[in-house]
């Protein structure tokens, strides 16, 4: 506790040192409409550079002339405003713009600056807004910011339908995503097909590819930070949906007008409803669907202080009569408290729980047992923004993580053909401060550099083995409760610098480092919710990344097209992998099971994207290298890794037909993933056993596939309620992709091995009604 003191102690200090404000202005800018806070509004003395944007809260501070100006205040698709300020008398402001109803000559992609992907010194950061998602074809009509992001350079998906993705040729488990700042452990739902978030629930959507900012921590490949919507706060709303395996509706407004909100946003599928009109008893009683739910409240209590409180509820059952059952979800709870100090000093002050949890039931003549898994964490955050004035921001914070992992243990029924397993639970506690300054010293540029340190200790109760080579126990140490068996001390370097050209060009570079101490054991490309999490141990050190990127940035047009090339390389050390056949299932030494190794990637990626007009849309290429080495593996040499992508191709266009018509497309292209085939094969007792040698030698078939869609909204006749439609089809010319490639002997010839391919879908139309009243 030494190390949070010091850092607690610190950060009082600052925040008494920068208590004294300056000639600084400062507020809110929110949607008059419904109050929501506006992200990335621009506030800006009128014809100067004098500027700032909001942050995730629409708070922005900004240093002023001492007489009369003019403030602009503008973000796209609303009326921009313009006032006379005389911060002499006024210091603090709550904004509101009018949201514009029909804007089709222009649909972007994000609400933030219009140059600001030239400017901002932020590199490999992609954000956008829930609006143009609607617009992108995705399978059963549903619309999905995880099968978005899928489609943006760096992005590497998962495989057919799935909801996993891989950045930068890392792998799934090293993504952070976060949902108010709760840590989402697994996002998908259907093994893969939908994800867990509703999009009538977000807000904002960002994603970290690389230059990480130093208040992220915890997974070395990529952050993805999502907002949910905070609630009407001027009057009652209702929107939703119904589709053809799914329905949503969302519900928020005020609860005090003008000073507290809430929302309510819920989902569920349908597909269990037709398996009762079998006639077979078993598949009647069978189980096929999930639903979430999201719900957020928050309450101004003045200028100075909001309390937000939000969650997530999520779960989906699958089960084939009485025989089978399993079950997984997600829960978080977030409570944030927002306070104002002064004009300069900002605070958000976090109180989080999150867990992830999956049970497996077995019922049959010759078992009866249940297999549990669960992981779950507390997490305490004090973050704090000091704007020193428009050329000069810092951010500084605290983190104090305590996490639990309950494995996946066994319990058997009496008389059971398996034996009871309790696997220990496993506990650890990371703490993290950091420390960021934003710097713009010149006109030409711009930079972000930071620190964050981090603590992470293995904590008892427990028993900790030692193994051989082998993976066999060759010694053991029991702890108490309490007692830090080991510490992690590790210093995360972080820095992003843009040399701006001028507004319409720039050059970015950036490096970071960045730790992570929890571990995800799969041996398939998509993530399984029964999946095996483990902590940073005795045995198992903290996955480690270092990451430099190179880029250009040009805006054409007056901002109507971006265009960007990044390149990155990506080294990783302490990586994680499993024994050839390894138990990953209640195993009271999983640890033994493991290899350690590391990596490395690099890559191209090629971005342009149209911004304004009826056309609009991106298209996204990225040219990339995944590899790994084991000692234990390939006899040492480097090989691919399960993502390795040679080719990743996605273009996604939208058209604004007419005033009731928008179409949209999208085409992917991607090398297949990479894969180990068996080397040859043997008789054993009557049964052909194959066996296997060069580690993710060969790879599957490449994969491409043309998705269309069409919404129609009728001309508003009724400016209280409005409906939509929606239709599309997945996978129009019906391609064959390959969702699994196994092999047998052949029926004629049994010498002779064939490979044979499961293709999951084909072509698959969709229909869903929207409304919104």
């Amino acid at each position: 506790m030494r190390f949070l003191s010091t850092i607690f102690v610190l950060i009082t200090c600052v925040c008494y040192t920068f208590a004294q404000s300056n000639q600084n202005i400062s507020g809110y800018v929110r949607d008059a409409a419904s109050g929501e806070a506006l992200i990335g509004a621009v506030v800006q003395v009128k014809d100067t550079k004098t500027a700032t944007s909001t942050n995730s809260y629409g708070f922005f501070s900004l240093k002023v002339p001492e007489t009369n100006f003019n403030l602009q205040i503008s973000f796209v698709g609303y009326e921009g405003l313009d006032i006379v300020v005389d911060p002499l008398v006024q210091k603090n402001f709550n904004f509101e713009l009018i949201p514009l109803d029909n804007v089709l000559e222009e649909v972007v992609i994000s609400g933030k600056k219009r140059n600001n992907n030239v400017t901002s010194p932020q590199m490999g950061v992609l954000n956008f807004s829930m609006d143009e998602v609607k617009n992108v074809p995705v399978l059963f009509g549903e619309r999905d910011i995880l099968k978005t992001i899928q489609m943006l350079p760096g992005v590497a998906k998962g495989g057919e339908g799935s909801s996993n993705f891989y950045v930068r040729g890392g792998g799934g488990d090293q993504n952070l995503i976060l949902l108010d700042e709760a840590t989402v452990y697994n996002a998908s739902h259907l093994l893969g097909f939908f994800s867990t978030f509703n999009s009538d629930a977000i807000k904002d959507v960002e994603l970290y590819k690389g230059g990480i900012p130093s208040q992220y921590g915890g997974r070395i490949s990529s952050v993805m930070d999502i907002r949910m919507m905070d609630g009407n706060n001027k009057k009652f709303a209702a929107e939703g949906g119904v589709g053809l395996i799914a329905s949503r509706l969302k519900l928020e407004g005020p609860i005090v007008k003008d000073k507290s909100s809430f929302m309510l946003s819920g989902r569920r599928t349908y597909a269990d409803l037709f398996l009762k009109l079998s006639p077979d008893e078993t598949v009647n009683k069978s189980k096929l669907y999930f639903y979430d739910l999201n719900a957020k409240f928050n309450y101004r209590f003045d200028d100075k202080n909001t309390v937000y409180v939000s969650g997530y509820f999520g779960k989906d059952e699958l089960g084939y009569g009485d025989l089978f059952s399993f079950d997984w979800g997600n829960a978080t709870a977030t409570v944030r408290w927002n306070h104002v100090f002064n004009e300069k000093l900002f605070s958000n002050t976090t109180l989080i729980y999150s867990d992830f949890t999956y049970n497996v039931n077995v019922s049959n003549d010759n078992s009866d047992f249940k297999i549990a898994s669960k992981i779950e964490n507390f997490n305490f955050k004090q973050d704090f923004s000091y704007y020193a004035n428009n050329k000069s921001t810092f951010r500084f914070g605290l983190n104090v993580l305590n996490q639990r992992i309950s494995p996946a243990s066994l319990n058997a029924a009496p008389g059971a053909s398996v034996n009871t397993i309790d696997i220990e639970k496993k506990y650890g506690l990371e703490l993290a401060g950091y420390a960021s300054h934003e710097w713009k010293p010149n006109d030409w540029l711009a930079m972000i550099y930071g620190v964050r340190l981090t603590d992470f200790m293995v904590r008892g109760p427990g028993t900790f083995y030692t193994y051989d080579s082998d993976g066999q126990p060759i010694s053991s140490e029991t702890y108490n409760s309490g007692k830090v068996i080991k510490h992690y001390l590790n210093v995360e370097p972080r820095l992003s610098m843009s040399f701006i050209l001028n507004q319409d060009n720039s050059i970015k570079a950036s490096y970071n480092r960045i730790v992570q101490n929890l571990h995800q054991l799969t041996n398939t490309t998509s993530s399984l919710p029964t999946d095996q999490y483990v902590l940073s141990s005795v045995n198992i050190k903290p996955q480690y990344a270092d990451q430099v990127s190179l880029g250009y940035f040009r805006n054409f047009a007056n901002n109507k097209y971006e265009f960007s090339v990044e390149t990155y390389y990506k080294k990783m050390g302490n990586q994680i992998d499993i024994r050839n056949g390894a138990d990953l299932q209640a195993n009271e030494y999983l640890e033994g099971e493991l290899l350690y190794g590391k990596g490395r990637s690099y890559g191209l990626e090629l971005f342009l994207r149209k911004r304004q007009g009826k056309f609009n849309g991106w298209i996204s290429y990225t040219l990339g290298k995944s590899e790994r080495q084991f000692e234990e593996i390939n006899e040492g040499a480097w090989f691919k890794a399960r993502q390795d992508r040679t080719h990743d191709i996605s273009v996604v266009a939208m058209y604004n037909l007419t005033k009731s018509w928008t179409l949209g497309a999208n085409f992917v292209y991607y090398t297949g993933n990479a894969i180990t085939f068996p080397s040859g094969k043997y008789e054993l007792g009557g049964k052909t056993i194959y066996y296997y040698t060069e580690r993710n030698g060969s790879r599957m078939p490449n994969y491409h596939r043309l998705d269309l869609s069409a919404t129609y909204e009728p001309n508003k006749t009724n400016k209280r309620f409005n409906s939509s439609w929606t239709f599309g089809i997945y996978n129009v010319y019906n391609r064959k992709n390959a969702y699994i490639i196994d092999f047998r002997d052949n029926k004629e010839n049994p010498n002779i091995t064939e490979a044979y391919k499961l293709a999951l879908f084909g072509a698959i139309p969709s229909v869903t009604w929207n409304f919104k009243f």
